[in-house]
């Protein structure tokens, strides 16, 4: 789809594969590539690209067909044109793969119902990012901040989210499998009617997190849970290691008598709501509330 886009855009402006590589200091080779569908480039160069065909950017976008393009006349390619331009793109609807988002910025509903694998967003900025209908494979979100974000019947599978922020974000109906969570913030995030499995969440912070109808198989937690719940939710191979456990609220939860504690603290409210659940308190060492 991108490639033929490039390749229409190209011809309409009857620039050779080799002009257009110039103009992007790359060589003829990698355009054909992507013309070709064989790669695609990353979303500065698709960037460059717009400029030099003089499009707009949202014509990489799959809600775009081939015939919708617009060759900008010079009158049109204003300096407010441009400024224009660089705030408009839209990614939603589309298929990306191997793409280098990496340090972008206000990115909001700009990747809805997309899917993307390989991609990487090393460094960004996505708080208030919102998702829908997404499928996202292998993927690097490393430390960014994806704070006060709203996921809703989207896919994560093998992504990476070492080091970010997910303060106050929301997974609607949506799987998480096989992501690496270690030293995530999970403050005031909220997980409802999700799967959770097979994940990695060592030294990630939790604190006010809610899961809500929500199954987990396969997932250790540690550290401190302080003012979490669970409620409604299932749990299969589910262990809480050498964690601390405060004000953390268990209702009406599914298969919590086959959830492990080994070498947990609780205090008084968390070991009566543990109790009240049938759970099995071998490994728990009861502790006084804490101020």
């Amino acid at each position: 789809m991108i490639g033929n886009k490039i390749a229409d855009a190209r011809k309409k402006l009857s620039l050779s594969q080799a002009q257009l590589a110039e103009k992007l200091f790359i060589s003829a080779q990698a355009v054909g590539k992507w013309e070709r569908g064989e790669s695609m480039p990353d979303i500065l160069t698709l960037n460059k690209i717009a400029d030099i065909l003089n499009i707009d950017l949202n014509y990489f976008s799959e809600t775009f067909s081939s015939t919708e393009i617009e060759i900008k006349s010079d009158a049109e390619n204003t300096k407010k044109d441009k400024q224009t331009k660089k705030l408009s793109w839209d990614m939603s609807s589309g298929n990306w793969i191997d793409a280098n988002f990496s340090g972008l910025k206000n990115l909001k509903e700009k990747f809805s119902s997309s899917n993307m694998k390989n991609c990487k967003f090393i460094g960004s900025e996505l708080s208030g990012l919102i998702l829908k209908n997404n499928q996202i494979d292998n993927c690097d979100f490393s430390n960014s901040d994806i704070s006060l974000s709203n996921v809703q019947s989207s896919y994560f599978v093998k992504n990476d989210f070492k080091n970010c922020s997910l303060k106050e974000s929301e997974f609607t109906i949506s799987h998480l499998k096989g992501c690496d969570f270690t030293n995530t913030d999970f403050t005031g995030a909220k997980f409802n009617s999700s799967d959770f499995e097979n994940n990695t969440i060592d030294n990630s912070k939790w604190n006010q997190t809610a899961f809500i109808k929500t199954s987990f198989d396969n997932v250790v937690f540690g550290g401190v849970l302080d003012n979490c719940s669970f409620e409604n939710c299932g749990f299969k191979k589910v262990k809480f290691q050498k964690a601390t456990l405060v004000n953390t609220f268990f209702k009406h939860n599914k298969k919590l008598k086959q959830v492990k504690f080994i070498d947990c603290k609780i205090d008084k409210l968390t070991y009566a709501f543990l109790k009240s659940g049938k759970a099995d308190l071998t490994g728990i060492t009861l502790i006084d509330n804490q101020d």
